[in-house]
């Protein structure tokens, strides 16, 4: 398969902006994002040492900031690479595997809304890598590991999406939009912008509503899939999408 099938791909298209949405709902989950100022402090080398008046320039929390997304992105998108690849040996049993995963992503979207919360869980480790810079990349693989279990309810649906790609370049590219929806808001908090400090303080202050209507969404999904009305809607966006690019 060449690159530009990756690309054009009408399924494909319809699915990124999904993969793209749940990297947000993941950022606003309370996983993450109530702890944002302490990873950003931990790979720019506040978290540990002497204090000093003077904060680290803003281009060092960025660097920072870019090398842990890019750690927990190198995991996120190995993961799902390699369900599009098992998706590419079980083609003849994807309407079954489809609804079977369709009843996994209800019960995610049930665990988001506060359902289950044994199942929202982190795995806690004794390791930490080294403050700063240097241990950056290192602490973004710890955290796509540690963290997958609380993540579960969005990594569950991405993976879904990467399996019924049946390509384990597309099923790379969707983990990639995951992390660009996950990455960026960190990249943006970093950067220190005002809007989004009070962008971050309204996710805060809503952090279970927000919750609450994307676990709705995962549950809606999830209904789709097992009723097979989500492969039919896929095929139909698909080509829509399909003969809308052929007219470009």
């Amino acid at each position: 398969m060449n690159p530009g099938e990756i690309v054009l791909n009408g399924q494909l298209i319809a699915a990124v902006p999904i993969a793209l949405l749940a990297g947000l709902v993941s950022f606003a989950s309370p996983c993450v994002l109530p702890l944002v100022p302490g990873y950003l402090g931990y790979v720019s080398g506040m978290s540990n040492g002497p204090r000093t008046k003077q904060a680290p320039a803003r281009s060092r929390v960025m660097l920072g900031a870019l090398l842990f997304v890019l750690g927990f992105s190198i995991v996120f998108v190995l993961i799902g690479a390699f369900a599009g690849t098992i998706g590419a040996f079980v083609v003849q049993w994807q309407d079954v595997i489809t609804r079977v995963l369709g009843v996994v992503v209800i019960v995610m979207g049930l665990v988001f809304v506060g359902q289950f919360s044994f199942l929202q869980r982190t795995v806690k480790s004794s390791f930490r890598p080294v403050t700063g810079l240097a241990g950056a990349p290192l602490l973004g693989v710890v955290f796509a590991i540690g963290w997958a279990p609380c993540l579960g309810p969005t990594l569950i649906a991405i993976q879904a999406l990467s399996l019924n790609s049946g390509s384990t370049g597309r099923g790379a590219l969707l983990g990639l939009v995951y992390c660009l929806g996950l990455g960026i808001p960190f990249l943006l908090v970093a950067a220190g912008l005002n809007w989004v400090t009070g962008s971050v303080a309204f996710l805060k202050r809503h952090i279970r509503a927000i919750n609450v209507a994307g676990g709705i969404l995962l549950i809606l999904i999830g209904v789709l899939m097992v009723s097979g009305l989500w492969g039919v809607l896929m095929s139909r966006v698909g080509v829509l999408i399909d003969g809308y690019v052929t007219t470009i």
